[in-house]
């Protein structure tokens, strides 16, 4: 059976929407949208759809949530979130200004629109792992240059941070980015070399990891915290494993650390209003039930 068989027998004519990536096992999507039908006691599914990365193969994702009369969309993770945005049909501003999709709302009439939560997932929980902390306190330091930190980047100058130092292995994918999202209002974002991490973290009042590095089966994050203030918030994407490296030696100096479960978490709020018309809010029980799912 193949994997739209495959989803279109789990939905049983259910109003339904997947996670779409390549892979897409290790996705804890469902477990999050699922606590949210259970919850709320709607009769709909969320379900995995493993799609190839080749332009075909998002076509034919297209034509079938086109075509099938219950499907209501999908959220998008790796690596489909920018090569989706030509073939839908239209794109919610926060997605061009972002530069990628993470969720598509089929409408009334059929047509799809790609959506971007991943900046409203960051800076949501940020301010429920930080409250009190302010955008325009100081410098910000952001690692990675990937589809994470696009959504990262953005709304941390959309949200007023002074400065910004972006670093990532590869500089010139940090350069990209960095063009990308210069503010045009004498604000900086200072594209800094990875041999200089260290060095980039005086006077920050917010460290933000969007790297793999430090991930389940990755390479550890190499990163010297003596140069950061206690009084800065360090928050790492990474869930698998909830407590990196990086936020276990950023925790016994004190820092306030976020982990990545916040940000997938908010993230699904606005993907599951719009495809089963409940608001939703973030809750203790479902990140335990989502952090159980991790370790399941």
């Amino acid at each position: 059976m193949n994997p739209y068989d495959s989803l279109l027998a789990e939905a049983k004519g259910r109003p339904f929407a997947a996670i779409v990536g390549w892979p897409v096992d290790h996705s804890r999507s469902p477990a999050l949208q699922g606590f949210w039908l259970r919850q709320h006691g709607i009769d709909g599914h969320y379900g995995r759809l493993p799609v190839e990365p080749t332009r075909a193969a998002l076509e034919a994702l297209v034509a079938f949530l086109k075509c099938t009369p219950n499907a209501r969309g999908c959220n998008l993770t790796l690596p489909h979130k920018i090569d989706i945005m030509p073939l839908l049909d239209h794109l919610h501003p926060d997605a061009v200004r972002i530069g990628a999709v993470n969720t598509v709302v089929k409408q009334a009439d059929g047509t799809l629109e790609g959506r971007n939560s991943d900046g409203f997932g960051f800076l949501a929980a940020l301010a429920e792992g930080a409250p009190g902390w302010k955008a325009t306190a100081g410098p910000a330091v952001v690692l990675g240059a990937g589809g994470a930190a696009r959504a990262v980047v953005a709304s941390l100058v959309q949200a007023g941070v002074p400065e910004l130092r972006l670093l990532n292995r590869t500089q010139s994918s940090a350069t990209a980015l960095g063009l990308s999202f210069t503010p045009t209002d004498g604000r900086r974002i200072a594209i800094e070399r990875w041999d200089e991490r260290n060095a980039m973290l005086d006077g920050a009042t917010l460290l933000v990891n969007t790297t793999s590095l430090g991930m389940k089966g990755q390479p550890p994050l190499d990163l010297d915290l003596s140069r950061l203030s206690k009084d800065a918030v360090v928050n790492d994407v990474v869930y698998v494993p909830l407590e990196t490296p990086l936020l276990a030696a950023a925790r016994a100096r004190g820092n306030r650390c976020i982990d990545g479960l916040g940000m997938l978490l908010h993230q699904g709020r606005m993907g599951f209003k719009a495809w089963f018309g409940t608001d939703v809010t973030v809750s203790a029980d479902q990140r335990r039930a989502v952090a159980a799912d991790l370790d399941a």
